[in-house]
């Protein structure tokens, strides 16, 4: 094995305007970077849906996904939410902190509101 370098950060402390880091656009930018800086590896931190005080170290599920890190501006470009739903949304002031009660509180509903919209197509039975 080749020694090699990487870096350890959490999807959370991605920059957002939504209150919290997700696997969008900053997401791909920071790997580019990466890259680009010669790292190998970025450990990410368990990405799991999280229990009572938020620690990435006390998910649900070793399997499921944290909503808190789906794209909500992914969701916008495919009509599944509008930036005015988006906006409308308190995320905080602190760019330093997550403040995950108003992350819970404007987010699940945008997300119920998104899936809503959904329309289950061929590509998505293939896959499943």
């Amino acid at each position: 094995m080749q020694r090699s370098s990487g870096i350890i950060m959490h999807i959370s402390s991605l920059p957002s305007p939504y209150g919290i880091g997700t696997l969008g656009e900053a997401a791909f930018d920071f790997a580019d970077f990466l890259a680009a800086s010669g790292q190998k590896y970025w450990q990410v931190l368990p990405v799991g849906p999280t229990g009572y005080g938020d620690s990435p170290y006390q998910c649900f599920s070793s399997f499921a996904g944290n909503p808190y890190f789906l794209d909500l501006d992914k969701l916008r470009e495919d009509g599944l939410l509008t930036r005015a739903e988006i906006e409308s949304v308190d995320w905080g002031t602190d760019e330093q902190r997550v403040d995950f009660g108003k992350i819970y509180n404007g987010r699940f509903p945008l997300l119920e509101k998104a899936f809503s919209r959904f329309e289950r197509n061929e590509e998505l039975d293939d896959f499943l």
